[in-house]
């Protein structure tokens, strides 16, 4: 019996575990995004958007992409947060997943969002999947290596604690770095006009391959087994933080292109 139980508490354990790996960005670095990508709104598109989502913000809805994975009825949905193809290698040289990836993910949200003929209801929930998937984007290891599930299977420690290299990028930087995410949205850096032309140039695939690039710098950021800490924050948080503002202003500019 007592072993039976202990075997129980060390499943759940794992799972829990496995779980809190799954997020992407974590809540705080995806509500980032989509409050950035607030600011960039033209008018009418802001219009559009808040008539879609009842009056929801885009920071409210930018975790109900993760929030679903619990529903069985939405496992479909699961391949659409990443996309791994070999370092070096042109997307599509190699098959695409036949489950979809995250390319195809926002090209089907954006079809959708544009089909005049898609139902509300549809589009209100391809909206919520789309600000979450252009998030998912932006964090490098989104792109990374399949192999390793993304840096999932390099274990690392932050600071006294055990943790693997995606979990690092995805939440504990940005939760170590202790602000709230109207705080990191407020605190977005300043840019330019051709600053933020130059973050909007190019389409999904370009800024795929731009975060890919990323990631092949965050793989050579970390041994396995190396202690992670204040070093690590100094040298790559403003990277998160560059990467949570590219996200939401590109976010935006789709949104524009669909609703403004």
């Amino acid at each position: 019996m007592i072993v039976r139980y202990t075997t129980l508490l060390f499943i759940l354990f794992i799972s829990c575990n496995i779980q809190a790996y799954t997020y992407d960005w974590g809540k705080t670095g995806h509500r980032v995004t989509g409050q950035i990508a607030e600011k960039y709104l033209t008018k009418k598109a802001k219009r559009n958007i808040d008539k879609l989502l009842k009056g929801h913000g885009l920071a409210f809805v930018s975790v109900y992409a993760d929030e679903i994975k619990s529903d069985d009825q939405y496992k479909g949905f699961s391949p659409w947060h990443y996309v791994n193809f070999p370092f070096g290698k042109k997307y599509g040289e190699e098959t695409p997943s036949k489950y979809g990836d995250l390319i195809r993910g926002i090209e089907k949200c954006v079809s959708i969002l544009k089909d005049e003929n898609t139902s509300e209801k549809e589009k209100e929930f391809h909206l919520k999947l789309l600000v979450h998937f252009v998030g998912d984007l932006h964090q490098p290891l989104h792109v990374g290596k399949g192999e390793d599930k993304g840096g999932n299977d390099i274990q690392v420690r932050w600071f006294r604690d055990g943790s693997n290299l995606h979990r690092v990028w995805d939440s504990e930087m940005i939760d170590y770095y202790g602000m709230s995410y109207t705080e990191l949205a407020d605190n977005a850096d300043e840019l330019s006009l051709s600053e933020i032309s130059a973050i909007e140039k190019g389409d999904v695939l370009y800024w795929i391959y731009e975060s890919q690039n990323l990631a092949k710098q965050v793989y050579g950021s970390a041994n396995v087994g190396e202690k992670l800490g204040y070093k690590y924050m100094y040298n790559y948080f403003p990277i998160v933080r560059s990467q949570l503002q590219k996200g939401g202003i590109r976010l935006a500019k789709i949104l524009n292109d669909i609703f403004g």
